[in-house]
């Protein structure tokens, strides 16, 4: 009896044994994943789900190994290591964060500079930036929205790109439902180009609906927009246009050799100056000019626009 009891009790250890040396096993064994990973909220089961979709090597038994080590934190998680153990994985899911930085994209900026201050204050490298950009989207401008993003430090460029235009096209997909009552993507960005102008040569919010009016006004009429602002494309942001970029430059942004809307946005925009480009005021201006005092003096005929040129000018 003695002997049957003992040998029950080896056979038990036995059968711990080798299940501890199973775990030790599994949470030694490899797993692939990037440095920086987003963890959704929500229960253990369903960011296992998620991160099994997102082609984690993960599964219940993670799931169940989570419940005794901790829950996972939500948010952008450092792992630190694209290959680490699967316990260090599911360790670090529950104590690691990621050090965020705020990037802001300022409203009439264009996605070239953009891309070169992601670059510099993320670490990144701005051709990749511009590789994926043009992968994930075929809009050439203007598929950003103006805002401060907080960013993890050591994203990939591919993953700030999708993040950067998921939670623009988010964000304008809700504004267009406000007004329009649906999203089309191509009306959208008609009026994104139209923004895009305004946003570059108005002086403040006030004077946006106004500009608006000259844009729409000049079309009706079959005048060019002739605007200096639409030149400000690309690396020439913040370049003073001159007779000489006007006369040489022969893209799809120059108003002055080309009649009607830009095929494309100049630039990135605030809601502001598309809710301009939807709601130009009614005004019968064709015509603007900078003044003395950084605003702008708008008139409806040429003689009139001259003498405030020359007034702005003396």
């Amino acid at each position: 009896m003695k002997d049957k009891a003992l040998s029950s009790t080896k056979w038990i250890f036995d059968i711990v044994l080798i299940i501890m040396l199973s775990f030790m096993y599994y949470l030694n064994k490899p797993i692939k994943s990037p440095q920086i990973i987003y963890i959704p909220e929500g229960s253990i089961n369903k960011i296992i789900t998620h991160l099994n979709n997102k082609n984690f090597n993960v599964n219940k038994l993670d799931s169940l190994l989570l419940r005794f080590i901790g829950s996972p934190q939500s948010g952008w998680i450092n792992i630190g290591v694209n290959i680490s153990t699967r316990g260090d994985f599911l360790y670090k899911l529950t104590t690691a964060k990621a050090p965020l930085q705020n990037v802001t994209l300022i409203p009439g900026e264009t996605t070239y500079i953009f891309f070169e201050q992601l670059a510099s204050e993320l670490n990144l490298n701005r051709d990749l930036l511009q590789r994926e950009y043009e992968q994930q989207t075929k809009q050439i401008e203007g598929a950003f929205v103006p805002n401060t993003y907080s960013l993890p430090k050591g994203i990939t460029e591919k993953m700030v790109i999708k993040i950067l235009l998921g939670e623009s096209l988010l964000q304008m997909k809700n504004l267009s439902m406000k007004i329009f009552g649906t999203y089309n993507e191509k009306k959208w960005f008609h009026f994104v180009t139209i923004a895009s102008i305004i946003q570059k040569e108005s002086a403040n919010i006030e004077e946006m609906p106004l500009v608006s009016s000259v844009i729409y006004n000049r079309v009706k009429k079959g005048m060019k927009l002739q605007m200096d602002g639409t030149l400000n494309y690309g690396k020439y942001s913040h370049i003073r246009v001159t007779p000489k970029m006007i006369k040489e430059d022969t893209t799809i942004y120059n108003t002055y050799l080309y009649s009607g809307i830009p095929e494309a946005p100049v630039c990135n925009v605030s809601f502001d100056a598309i809710k301009a480009a939807i709601f130009p005021a009614k005004t019968d201006y064709l015509y603007f000019v900078k003044s003395t005092n950084g605003s702008h003096n708008f008139s409806c005929n040429y003689s009139t626009h001259l003498a405030n040129i020359k007034r702005a000018t003396k």
